[in-house]
């Protein structure tokens, strides 16, 4: 009787549970609903089991199906699945495109590596892909650094040599600098750093409207002697410009905004190292670079009579190099704005920059002072001077400013005169106006002085008047009678007695 209880109760209890299972199935359990074996089915962790066993035609789906999910992690890790899965079905444009949107989440191309991908791996859009996102090295990326480095080491060396006219050294400074900055980006875009370092994304592009100006402005400075003044300022407008342009819509980016720029290009066939706006960019480039190397030629066709040979040497060679890379870069703008590109003629405009920096850089180590409108390898009369600053015409105007100071105000009447007084009166440095007088007079600062006084004493000892010796001495800026008697007899080969008892007599 009581074993006919137990199981009564225990029917009623079953009974009751499977009444409120269904009614919590049926109808939920405090609003919210119950999982069902539907529901478990589509998990992720189906998915995930899967694909672990190698079952990927059903993990596909599944996978799909929870690509709403909000939490990134769990996007990053469904679409990597997806990826590994399509690439194990061999359906390498499926997966590609999973690849695609992973890596504008979370760019990391190491991924690329993974062993799963090893059945699609010789498939010419994975190729390129991962040809383009990994980094590699080559003989021209090594290149391309190394002549980066020397450019920039020339830049540092020029900007603080003080011998060299300051606006020319920061013109030619600036040049160089431009150059080798492109060329590192070319670098960086070459071993595919470029996406490691997503800021390094057109770094050069602001300054390529800046070849031509700074060179134009640079012969303009040495060729000429003059101050450049407020109004050259307007040939950097356009740099501004672009400048200003680039903030706004790619510098200002974050480094996962300019890495999905450069995917987007990738996808759609397109290098991802260049700008959006290639065409036009080449197209303007062309057009600077053109104008601006037809002002050169006229600088250097009006100014080549008043320089030295070894000058217009330097000269023309620098012009020379600039002028094939015009000559080249528009051949190649000719081909982008076709459509076209050619591996010759994408690196034919580098190597040009690149032999720009090694001459410029060669030429400093030679002689320093060639940036300031001066090359020579030697100076035999004057070697002490090889790395002055003093450019051909600058020289010739300090020459004519220093016979007036000497012939119309005979600054040599001054007793204390000296090196530094000089220096001053031509706004120059005491090394310059001492290679002034060496190079122009072929004597010393003291024999110059002394060149002058004798030849106003003569002047003065020729004349019929009441000045005694001493008086003369005095008059021509000398302190004491002995030191001018040694003076005059080194010049007249006659003391100042005998010189004059000479024109008594004569």
């Amino acid at each position: 009787m009581r074993q006919s209880t137990n199981y009564i109760v225990l029917l009623f209890l079953w009974l009751n549970l499977t009444f409120a299972y269904g009614l919590i199935v049926n109808s939920g359990y405090g609003g919210f609903p119950v999982p069902t074996a539907e529901t478990f089915k589509d998990s992720l962790d189906w998915a995930d089991y899967y694909f672990n066993i190698h079952r990927f035609e059903e993990a596909v789906p599944l996978y799909q199906k929870n690509l709403d999910v909000t939490n990134q992690e769990d996007k990053i890790h469904i679409l990597k699945k997806l990826a590994l899965s399509q690439a194990a079905l061999n359906k390498p444009e499926e997966s590609i495109g999973y690849i695609y949107d992973y890596f504008k989440i979370d760019f990391q191309p190491t991924f690329l590596l993974h062993e799963d991908f090893d059945g699609i791996r010789d498939n010419q859009e994975f190729q390129k892909l991962s040809g383009t996102v990994l980094p590699k090295i080559n003989t021209w990326s090594i290149f391309y650094f190394f002549v980066s480095l020397i450019g920039f080491y020339v830049t540092f060396m020029l900007i603080i040599n003080k011998k060299i006219d300051k606006q020319a050294r920061n013109l030619i400074a600036t040049f160089v600098f431009i150059h080798s900055l492109f060329i590192l980006n070319i670098c960086v875009n070459q071993t595919n750093y470029v996406f490691v370092f997503p800021h390094t994304y057109l770094m050069s592009t602001w300054c390529s409207f800046l070849y031509g100006p700074l060179l134009f402005l640079y012969f303009k400075r040495v060729s000429k002697s003059s101050d450049l003044d407020r109004t050259d300022l307007w040939h950097f407008l356009p740099t501004v410009i672009l400048t200003i342009y680039l903030i706004f819509t790619i510098y200002g980016f974050s480094g996962i905004e300019k890495v999905n720029q450069m995917l987007q290009r990738l996808e759609e066939g397109l290098n991802p190292g260049d700008s959006t706006k290639l065409v036009l960019m080449v197209a303007l480039k062309s057009l600077s670079l053109g104008i601006y190397a037809f002002f050169v030629h006229l600088i250097l066709s009006k100014n080549t009579s008043e320089l030295s040979k070894k000058t217009r040497t330097w000269q023309r060679n620098i012009y020379l190099i600039h002028v094939s890379y015009v000559a080249v870069y528009l051949i190649y703008g000719a081909y982008i704005i076709t459509g076209n590109n050619s591996g010759i003629l994408y690196h034919a405009p580098i190597v040009l920059l690149s032999t720009m920096v090694l001459y410029v850089g060669y030429a400093a180590n030679v002689q320093p002072d060639v940036f300031s409108g001066r090359y020579a390898y030697t100076n035999p009369l004057f070697p002490k001077y090889v790395k002055s600053g003093l450019t051909d015409s600058l020289s010739q105007e300090l020459k004519q400013q220093l016979s007036d100071l000497f012939r119309n105000e005979k600054l040599y009447r001054k007793s204390n005169i000296n090196l530094d007084m000089v220096a001053e009166k031509l706004d120059t440095t005491r090394h310059n106006a001492s290679q002034l007088i060496n190079e122009h007079f072929n004597m010393s600062f003291r024999e110059f002085v002394n060149s002058h006084r004798i030849q106003e004493a003569k002047e003065l000892l020729a004349q019929e008047n009441e000045l005694n010796i001493i008086d003369v001495a005095y008059e021509v800026g000398y302190n004491n009678k002995v030191s001018f008697n040694k003076a005059f007899k080194k010049d007249t080969q006659l003391t100042p007695s005998e010189y004059l008892n000479a024109l008594k007599q004569g």
